[in-house]
């Protein structure tokens, strides 16, 4: 375990907030931001990138500048994770703005001004309301709360040099990724889907091949993407079988046609975009209302002790270990609430800022806790906004706002308060980080707000650019978060949603409740079409045999006491995190660089003159599943090499 402050003393002022740690981790903020965008609207998962920024950060300072201030580079990380974490808060409600134009309900797209303003408040309030929180929850809690991602970049940043050459993984995932990527919707020479009918059930099965789905399949474990999968395997498998069985001439809400009229014109993705995406969605919205209600005991408790805490003052002597100035920060916090309350585009009545006040400080507090226990990657970010949008929408109602501007006000709030909650639970780890390996909190402090900031001035035109090029809502990019939340402030403000679906989506998050599992993941994959969940129990199923291969050598490890392969061993999935990683953040890029080709008119492709079909679609799938792999049991073997030496 990394203890406080073990590399840099409290009496030591190395470098810190540098030209160089600034630029680099703006950079990092926005490749990241935008990267994570595209996968949130892909897929609608997110991951943290603070581990990879602090790999990059460390590679970057140490063989191209010639530094190894582990204070600068972990400035780098610090400035670089606010960028995913704000993307993640965008593309959860912000895209549905733009596909309530598509469906005619405004009469034009957000402008850049609005998203950007959205994203900033969200962002900077984010950071601000968890400095009172920061002596409580990182200092006087420390034991309690282990903060497993702030500790692994800490750890990273303490090696140093030695575990820097691991950013190799990284650079190499990108490389590959940006070949897949060109090759599946650049060139197009790459089937994207290997699919099979299933006539006898009126369905498919099919799986999608993009290297990016894999990845995050390998990052969440085996169990989180198999439960997924057996979301995707209820919906395509049960679901739409049945549906088409029994409909038959029935007409079903929301569609007007009888269900054998949808499956004649569509086959079964017909019948999952009018049918299954709404008990989808009802599995969702009550697996996350469920989820809240878990953790109500220990929010609740959370939120009391941590005030309590934070109200008994700074107990450290450390002359660095010093926030940003309260007034400071209450001035800030009273500008943003202005500005969101007088900017024209935004213009949010005084009870929706009350209502951002409220819930963004109590989610921003629950959450930077939930961060120390369970990890960003894990935070139920979305259940909260889903608990905010529900709230809202009834409060407003009640108080007399109705119709599309009601809607548009729900969402804007809900918006916020999503922002807010991940950039709290990515400063608290940020500053966990921090405080482990020595840094200043005030300059940390600043320097997530600068993250933010630049982000939040990037993201607009990504939002912008991907909506131009394939529209939020399509197979390309089909938002399924805003899509989701767009759906729970219509039904709350209007009443309008096919209710009796996803009532039954509900009820099939509380039989997995009762059954002992966790809905989310399963509400997730029962949302999404079964061609995204199936890669992901792909990559699933090499991160279960890496870890067993793991456990193999450290139990070998155990009987011969070799401590090197100990070393090694322990290590050996950070080799694979990172390249799933650097193929994450490819394909987001070379998505976005697509979309530019698209609105422009540049067209590259080659299927016309080159088709690899489906023997490339399956080549490139066992070539990723090969890679990640290897990436996977590397470490161990180059330790088991050394030994024998």
């Amino acid at each position: 375990m990394v203890k406080k402050k073990e590399y840099v003393s409290a009496g030591s002022f190395d470098s810190e907030f540098s030209v160089a740690s600034l630029i680099l981790g703006v950079l990092i903020s926005v490749i990241f931001g935008a990267a994570n965008a595209y996968l949130g609207l892909r897929v609608g998962l997110t991951i943290s990138a603070s581990i990879p920024a602090a790999v990059i950060s460390m590679s970057v300072m140490h063989f191209l500048l010639r530094r190894s201030s582990v204070l600068e580079s972990n400035m780098v990380q610090t400035i670089g994770s606010a960028g995913e974490s704000l993307a993640a808060g965008v593309v959860f409600v912000l895209p549905a703005f733009f596909m309530m134009k598509t469906e005619g309900m405004v009469s034009a797209n957000p402008s850049l001004l609005k998203v950007t303003v959205l994203a900033l408040c969200g962002g900077i309030l984010g950071v601000l309301f968890m400095i009172p929180l920061r002596e409580a929850l990182i200092v006087r809690e420390r034991c309690n709360l282990p903060f497993p991602e702030g500790k692994a970049c800490a750890e990273v940043l303490l090696v140093g040099r030695d575990r820097a050459s691991s950013s190799s993984g990284i650079f190499l995932g990108i490389l590959f990724s940006t070949v897949a990527k060109f090759l599946i919707d650049g060139f197009k020479v790459v089937s994207d889907t290997i699919a099979v009918n299933l006539k006898f059930l009126n369905t498919k099965i099919a799986s999608e091949v993009y290297p990016s789905l894999i990845s995050v399949g390998y990052i969440c474990g085996l169990r989180v993407s198999l439960i997924m999968l057996a979301g995707g395997v209820i919906g395509w498998l049960v679901l739409i079988p049945l549906i088409v069985q029994f409909g038959g001439g029935s007409i079903i809400g929301p569609s007007t046609i009888p269900v054998s009229q949808v499956y004649a014109e569509g086959g079964a993705d017909a019948i999952w975009k009018n049918y299954i995406r709404y008990i989808g969605a009802g599995t969702v919205a009550v697996g996350g209302v469920i989820s809240i209600l878990k953790s109500l005991p220990l929010i609740v408790r959370t939120f009391y002790s941590t005030i309590k805490s934070a109200s008994k003052g700074s107990v450290s002597t450390d002359p660095r270990n010093k926030d940003l100035d309260i007034k400071v920060v209450g001035l800030i916090v009273l500008a943003v609430l202005f500005a969101m309350h007088f900017i024209p585009q935004v213009q949010i009545p005084l009870v929706g800022v009350l209502l951002v006040v409220i819930f963004g400080f109590f989610f921003s507090t629950v959450t930077s806790k939930m961060t120390g226990l369970v990890g960003s990657t894990n935070n139920p970010i979305s259940g909260m906004t889903i608990a905010t949008i529900i709230v809202a929408s009834g409060i407003l109602r009640s108080l007399g706002y109705a119709g599309t501007s009601a809607m548009m006000l729900v969402l804007s709030i809900g918006a916020i308060v999503c922002i807010i909650s991940a950039i709290a639970g990515d400063t608290a780890q940020d500053l966990n980080t921090g405080y482990l390996v020595g840094a200043t909190p005030r300059k940390q402090q600043i320097g997530e707000l600068i993250g933010v900031v630049f982000s939040a001035l990037s993201i607009g035109y990504i939002l912008i650019l991907l909506n131009e090029a394939w529209q939020f809502g399509s197979d390309t990019i089909p938002a399924p978060q805003a899509t989701l939340m767009k759906l729970i402030a219509q039904g709350g403000i209007n009443g309008d949603l096919p209710w009796t679906l996803i009532f039954v989506g509900g009820a099939v998050s509380i039989a997995f409740e009762l059954a002992g599992i966790n809905s989310i993941p399963m509400a997730i994959g029962l949302y999404l079409p079964l061609e995204i969940t199936a890669p992901l129990a792909f990559g699933g199923c090499v991160r279960a045999i890496t870890d067993w291969i793991k456990n193999k050598a450290k139990n070998k490890k155990a009987e011969s006491n070799t401590d090197k392969i100990s070393k090694e061993s322990e290590n050996n999935a950070d080799g694979a995190v990172l390249f799933c990683s650097g193929i994450i953040a490819g394909e987001g890029l070379v998505g976005i660089l697509l979309a530019v080709f698209a609105v422009v008119g540049f067209n590259i492709d080659f299927s016309s003159r080159l088709s690899l079909g489906i023997a490339g679609s399956v080549l490139l799938l066992l070539l990723t599943l090969a890679l990640i792999f290897y990436y996977g049991t590397r470490d161990i073997k180059c330790a088991e090499k050394e030994k024998g030496k």
